[in-house]
């Protein structure tokens, strides 16, 4: 089979769709013919050495995909043979085969085409995981999400706005603002001529934010806890802006914050299939009532994939970048 390698250099120019050895079902396991497959900020730093597979997974990049199963490992009965499915990944996306565990391996909702499909896995997941199984949001709730135009953000927007949260969100560009309005968010800050902290404290009343869901890290740490409310939770996924910050833990003590600090790739797999099993229960019916999507910003073949690492990197898409394979 072929797979996207890393070339010399970890460039993204350096990639290559190269033979890779065969993925074959273990036990628990499906084996998936790829369709497509979402990129993601993780793949970029896979790629440049600063983020390795765990143990097990394929060195090659790729933590969500959409397919068909072709074959079944020992143990497996839930799924069929021909059966049309999207998985979260611990890597190995970027092929024409995948080996999955099976409770990672999610059906497709309906009225979602198969190549779209490959945009859910991670972004369903990361939000369901983060904002209702660690951080608890509520209706009423006021939730900021940093990079609401990301593949993340415009997910997130979708499923607070259906639990009754209120919604800010920070993004660089008026386009973005714009398409985080359209999803549902109340309040637009443009990080690039705004103070977030001051503009969420004037319009809570002082308040501030019950939920904080940050892809920035070490640079928005201290900004975070000043914006937080009182028992706010800072739910930190990303490393854009730095992994070491200093942190005022008197801040932290007089907000009664707490900061929950996660990642999906390396959990065991019985937490992953739990986060997919909800996810299925819980955000599928309301993908296919209509009243949920993906937001795709574009589809690229894989021959293009280092043009989609480099608009990501750039900052210029508004939702997921898939690769079409």
């Amino acid at each position: 089979m072929r797979a996207i390698t890393v070339g010399e250099g970890g460039t993204a120019e350096a990639m290559q769709w190269a033979e890779v050895p065969d993925a074959v079902a273990g036990p628990g396991e499906v084996l998936v013919r790829v369709a497509a497959a979402g990129i993601n900020r993780a793949d970029l730093l896979q790629r440049q050495g600063f983020y390795p597979p765990p143990a097990g997974a394929p060195e090659w990049m790729g933590l969500e995909c959409s397919g068909v199963v072709t074959a079944l490992g020992p143990g497996v009965s839930s799924v069929a043979i021909g059966d049309e499915v999207c998985c979260l990944l611990a890597g190995g996306g970027y092929a024409e085969l995948v080996a999955v565990p099976v409770g990672q391996v999610m059906s497709i909702p309906r009225g979602v085409d198969l190549v779209t499909a490959a945009g859910l896995p991670e972004v369903a997941c990361t939000v369901w995981s983060n904002l209702m199984m660690v951080a608890h949001l509520q209706a009423g709730q006021w939730l900021l999400i940093h990079g609401g135009g990301s593949g993340i953000g415009t997910m997130a927007i979708q499923i607070a706005r259906m639990v009754g949260a209120r919604v800010a969100v920070t993004a660089g560009s008026e386009h973005k603002l714009q398409a985080c309005a359209d999803l549902g968010a109340e309040v637009l800050i443009n990080y690039r001529d705004q103070d977030f902290v001051e503009h969420m404290l004037k319009v809570t009343g002082g308040r501030g934010a019950d939920v904080i869901f940050d892809n920035m890290g070490a640079s928005y740490l201290a900004r975070n806890i000043e914006c937080l409310a009182y028992d706010g939770r800072l739910v930190i996924i990303g490393m854009q802006g730095g992994v070491k910050s200093e942190l005022d833990i008197n801040a932290l003590l007089v907000k009664r914050g707490t900061i929950h600090a996660t990642s999906l790739r390396a959990r065991p797999l019985e937490q992953k299939a739990d986060v997919c099993a909800q996810v299925q229960r819980f955000v599928w019916p309301w993908i296919e009532a209509g009243i949920v999507a993906p937001v795709i910003d574009r589809v690229l073949p894989i021959s293009e994939a280092a043009a989609g690492h480099i608009a990501l990197k750039s900052g210029e898409a508004t939702g997921k970048i898939l690769l079409a394979i």
